[in-house]
């Protein structure tokens, strides 16, 4: 009784109290107390005490169904009946009391349903029980289909902790007791103000998508009572529930469930189709019209295999979905935008179900299907491409409005694809280009009195740029011509911009592509100069341009130069942001790809200067140097890089790190995109003495390191072999400066230089230094798991290295002192919670193990084993409690394939150390048959079985030891992951 009146103190203060401390105390008081043991009791007393106000019933209801679904183990199995019992007194008791307790009670009798075996129900289970509790009570009849309705939800409720074979079996048993169930609800129809419950429970009965033929639904009461419900003036919102499912019914076994349910899909499709016309009828409730929609978007989902063969009969749905796509509310035609896609993956696609003999039968029934749905894709056209118009108010739109606008554009814009798709990109052109002139006509002498419509239609003729052949030769060119006379109204240019790059593979392929060009670098200038928007797309654009066009441009450097420095050089007529200014970086660094070696050369160095001059301003370089940068004299770089130390340290140490990170990725961008090898090793020689003052005066940077890093990772990706002794220098630094700062980034440039040099003899010596110097270092700060929860990007870089050098450089890595020290750091950090962290720890184990696999590794196995063997207990037993528990569920598939990898590399040993380990499980939390069936998982894996068809019972295994958190505290107090002997194991 004292704890009932805390309870109930609590809830008041939770509810009324003025102070948010006292409340929230209050709240944790109440999550407390649904975890212990005294709240069935607590709350199964106060459900029944008749002076409980709202607040107290609804807070004791839900916490009775979280009790019956996550915790009904913690009761003994003579407590099912007495439970069983007092929530049927409850479900009588507020069979007309509030909906939410009853729902709360109702739930918890249909999760006691999931745990508790039909045998222990009495004859047939729980829904003959029921059955005899409405005939016993029919006074309590609606609480009862309350109960029958969730039923079967809860099948795939998996808040509910019942073990996976249970939970398929009582699907079967459900299955099983389905015509009781509806012989249930057809009695029940007699009640004449219980009809919307019933076919909402009959709804619901449907879900299970089998039990019942089709032959038989088609006459049956309930489905005819749903049915007659449609031609009522006020549309059933139960009725048009029962219908959807019954679709979906129809539809579960794909083209043999459709033939199988032919005779009730006769039965529904007419009554559909009659209420075709109420789609434009202006006088209809528009959630009348909304749910009629439905029903014609889930025909055209469920029977588009059906629709695709193109009969006659089927081109009716087609038609009336063409017609919810022309309703002016966007929530009701884009219903139909899944039909069309699925509709064009089913004419287009090689396997759609075409069955015929040879090649040409089936290209022939191709086209002819194609040809047969060409119309409707035309229409369809016409009528989405509307939808993307801006709003006349779009510049009061909110930012939620606004993102919902750029979703329906989006959406749009796959539905054109999926009609180019079908008609052929040109065709739908023709059809888009007609728009564009339609927005345009009438506008003359420049005076555009309504540009939105012109966005439009560019907008849907870009969305379709990838189906249009690049010699297109009608529409085109007009387009082109078209662009310069449009008005430089900021959304319209942005538009603009954005459809000149969307067809920049066109300009490059057009025989007057050349003659073009010009202008549409003149349209692009203009947008860099409108607004930052503009300025983005357009440089977006400028890149592909750039990127496609390329050995058009390679005579037009100076132009295309001009525009770059501009952009770089950050002149105030130019908007370009400073992140979008990399595509410029790119798009010159592709066209210097083209020319030959001594003129990319002098072109990189133009590319570099105008980067170079911001940079040495922090370095304290006087402005000579841009004009003497590039001059072979070594002597000057040595004397450069000690002014940069004497006289910049403070003033580079100083500056935010954007101010040099933005000039930094442009240097990246330029090494990643001009692909000439030697001149990008010569360039990155020569900037070796800048990076390197960078590399010393802001190794403490984490922003500015990560930035200087990537750079240098696309020289070393680039220039391979050619970097020559500037990758011994670069490789020293990083391996002096990471012992003092610990920056993640300095072990990934490391997996790069792995990568390119990893086979290299000549590179052996020093790259063994390095990863021996990276590892021990490592391993000297990872020492525990709170420093992997501290450090998770270390820990992540550091293993994706490991693996590395597993993969290209195995001669120096498994022999080297490290390997043993890096296994043990891997064990203590297996179970960290960082997602990327984990799974590059796990990686690296599972590619230790595979290592048989690689001909490079076979070689060392013997060295392998004498570092795995040893450990070999307690890594099955870390990876047994990842799996169980200690790491997240979205890890279980890393968590898996580890272990497999585990049982393939060790086979009978590896699977005794599984059974030592989970055995240690105490039978309160998994069965000798559970126990037995993921040991004969691992046993298959052991003996070199398929590990696709083993995924499945370890997962099993897994949600087994998770399926509630006592059962999970349970198992990890008994593999106890963190408290491992984690040094060498006898």
């Amino acid at each position: 009784m004292d704890l009932q009146n805390t309870v109930k103190e609590a809830l008041n203060a939770l509810y009324h109290h003025p102070d948010d401390a006292v409340r929230m105390q209050a709240d944790r008081y109440l999550q407390d107390f649904q975890r212990t043991l005294d709240a069935w009791q607590v709350a199964d007393n106060l459900l029944h005490d008749s002076s409980s106000n709202l607040e107290t019933l609804i807070f004791c209801s839900q916490t009775l169904r979280s009790k019956v679904q996550r915790d009904f183990e913690e009761l003994p199995s003579t407590a099912f009946r007495p439970l069983r019992d007092s929530l049927n007194n409850l479900l009588k008791k507020f069979h007309k009391g509030h909906p939410k307790v009853r729902t709360q009670i109702s739930i918890a009798v249909a999760a006691l349903a999931v745990h508790v075996p039909a045998e222990d129900w009495g004859d047939g289970g729980i829904v003959k029980w029921l059955r005899d509790e409405m005939d016993s009570h029919p006074e309590y009849i609606p609480g009862f289909l309350e109960l029958l309705t969730v039923l079967p939800e809860e099948v795939l409720n998996y808040k509910i902790a019942a073990r996976p074979e249970r939970r398929r079996q009582f699907e079967k048993e459900l299955t099983s007791q389905m015509e009781i169930a509806l012989n249930i609800l057809t009695a029940c129809l007699a009640i004449s103000e219980l009809k919307e419950q019933v076919l909402e429970a009959f709804a619901s009965w449907l879900r299970l998508k089998h039990g019942i033929p089709g032959s038989v639904l088609s006459t049956h009461p309930l489905v005819l009572t749903a049915l007659s419900s449609l031609n009522s003036e006020f549309l059933s919102e139960a009725s048009v529930n029962v219908i959807s499912e019954l679709i979906h019914y129809t539809a579960a076994g794909g083209v043999d469930g459709v033939s199988a349910n032919m005779p009730l899909i006769q039965v529904i499709v007419p009554k559909v189709m009659n209420l075709k016309t109420q789609l434009s009828d202006s006088t209809k409730d528009e959630e009348d019209v909304k749910a009629i929609a439905r029903l014609f978007a889930d025909m055209g989902d469920s029977y588009v295999e059906l629709i695709a063969t193109g009969p006659n009969e089927s081109m009716l749905i087609v038609h009336a979905l063409l017609e919810v796509a022309s309703h002016p509310e966007y929530d009701i035609a884009s219903m139909t935008f899944n039909f069309w896609h699925s509709l064009q993956l089913n004419l287009t696609r090689r396997e759609s179900n075409i069955q015929y003999v040879n090649e040409a039968s089936i290209e022939a029934e191709r086209n002819r299907r194609l040809l047969v749905f060409r119309p409707a894709y035309e229409s369809l056209v016409s009528l989405v491409s509307f939808r993307v118009q801006y709003p006349e108010d779009y510049q009061d739109l909110s930012y939620e409005d606004l993102k919902e606008f750029k979703q329906t554009k989006y959406a749009v814009a796959d539905v054109l694809t999926d009609a180019a798709s079908v008609l052929g990109g040109d065709a739908t052109l023709r059809i888009l280009y007609m728009k564009l002139l339609e927005a345009v006509s009438g506008h003359g002498n420049n005076e555009h009195k309504d540009w939105r419509p012109a966005e439009a239609a560019l907008f849907c003729i870009r969305a379709i740029s990838n189906y249009v052949s690049v010699v297109e030769a009608e529409v085109m060119p007009q387009i082109m011509a078209l662009l310069p006379k449009l008005p430089l109204q900021p959304q319209l240019l942005q538009t603009v911009c954005l459809t000149i790059g969307a067809y920049s593979k066109w300009l490059d392929s057009a025989s007057c592509g050349v003659s073009i060009l010009p202008s549409v670098l003149d349209i692009l200038m203009k947008g860099m100069g409108t607004s930052e928007e503009c300025a983005a797309a357009a440089a977006l654009a400028f890149r592909h341009i750039c990127d496609d066009c390329r050995k058009k441009l390679c005579g037009c450097l100076e132009g295309l130069f001009h525009i770059y420095n501009r952009t770089v050089n950050g002149e105030d007529s130019f908007k370009v942001p400073a992140e979008d200014s990399l595509h410029l970086v790119e798009a010159l660094s592709v066209v210097v790809t083209e020319l030959p070696p001594d003129d990319a050369k002098r072109a990189l160095e133009a590319l570099c200067i105008p980067i170079i001059s911001p940079l040495q301003v922090g370095i304290g370089v006087q402005g000579c140097f841009c004009h003497t940068f590039f001059l072979n004299n070594y002597t000057f770089y040595i004397l450069l890089y000690q002014e940069a130390i004497n006289q910049g340290p403070e003033i580079l140490s100083k500056r935010p790190s954007r101010q040099l990170t933005i000039h930094i990725d442009r240097f990246a961008y330029i090494f990643r995109y001009v692909n000439h090898p030697e001149v990008v090793a010569d360039a990155i020689q020569r900037l070796w003495p800048i990076f390197k003052a960078i590399f010393d005066l802001r190794a403490w940077d984490m922003r500015t390191m990560e930035s200087l890093c990537r750079a240098c990772k696309y020289a070393v990706r680039t220039s391979g072999r050619f970097m020559g002794v500037t990758i011994g220098a670069m490789l020293e630094e990083i391996q002096s400066l990471y012992r003092q700062h610990h920056q993640p980034c300095f072990l990934y440039l490391s997996s790069e230089v792995i990568k390119i040099f990893g086979s290299d003899p000549s590179c052996a010596d020093y790259l063994k230094n390095l990863i021996e110097a990276l590892f021990q270092h490592t391993t000297r700060l990872l020492t525990n798991i709170q420093e992997f929860t501290a450090r998770p990007d270390i820990a992540d870089d550091c293993f994706l290295l490991a693996s590395r050098c597993i993969r290209y450089c195995p001669q120096l890595f498994i022999p080297s002192s490290v390997l043993p020290s890096l296994v043990d750091c891997s064990m203590i950090g297996i179970t960290v919670q960082h997602r990327e962290a984990s799974k590059s720890i796990l990686h690296f184990l599972a590619d230790i193990f595979d290592l048989a696999n690689s001909a490079l590794g076979e070689q060392f196995i013997p060295i392998r084993d004498g570092v795995i063997i040893p450990r070999g207990a307690s890594i099955t037993r870390i990876l047994v409690a990842s799996l169980t528990g200690a790491l997240p569920k979205s890890r279980v598939d890393v968590v898996s394939y580890t272990l497999l990898a585990l049982m393939r590399a060790y086979g009978s040993r590896a699977l005794q150390w599984a059974k030592e380990c989970v055995l240690l499980i105490p039978s309160t939390a998994i069965t000798d048959v559970e126990r037995s069936r993921f040991l004969s998982a691992l046993s298959d894996a052991a003996s070199g079985g398929d590990t696709n068809g083993l995924i499945v019972p370890v997962e099993e295994f897994s949600d087994v030891c998770r399926r509630n958190r006592a059962v999970q505290e349970i198992v990890q107090e008994a593999l106890r992951p963190l408290e491992l002997n984690l040094g060498i194991v006898s």
